[in-house]
């Protein structure tokens, strides 16, 4: 049997069972703004880093596009805000091989109210084939304001 405290601090991200892919070696990464402390690549690659966040407000994107494409089964997104009760709003979308045009995983919103609830995880099975590029856009704060986006980890299988 799998258990989970829930309520308890933010340090433990429970394991999932899967091979995630070696992102610095299949893919590039494309992306609006890093903060200098906090680079893009500290959320995509297996090290227990801080994460990703944008050095400006506003909505943000993270590209991820393949060498070649890949079939992706498993979408792992963890988000964390400690300091900043606000409504995120994220996007998820993929471009297969030979397409032209983006199309919508899902679109999803989280309210993050510290210090009770500052982390989001979320675990998405999909089947997409030929998949060139994943996308992700992060609009930080949905009634604007100076809410920076922060992504913990992204991990695909």
């Amino acid at each position: 049997m799998r258990k989970t405290i829930i309520n308890q601090p933010t340090g433990n991200i429970p394991s999932f069972e899967l091979d995630f892919l070696d992102l610095e070696q299949l893919a590039q990464v494309e992306f609006t703004s890093e903060c200098r402390e906090y680079p893009v690549e500290s959320a995509l690659l297996p090290a227990d880093e801080p994460g990703w966040q944008a050095a400006s407000a506003g909505e943000q994107t993270i590209r991820i596009v393949f060498d070649r494409p890949r079939t992706i089964e498993h979408i792992l997104l963890v988000f964390d805000e400690q300091q900043l009760s606000r409504t995120q709003e994220f996007v998820l979308l993929w471009l297969a091989d030979k397409e032209d045009s983006y199309r919508e995983i899902l679109r999803h919103q989280y309210r993050f109210s510290p210090p009770n609830t500052t982390r989001e995880i979320e675990h998405y099975e999909v089947k997409l084939n030929q998949l060139k590029a994943l996308e992700l856009k992060i609009i930080p704060e949905i009634s604007g304001g100076e809410a920076r986006a922060k992504l913990k980890q992204l991990r695909l299988a």
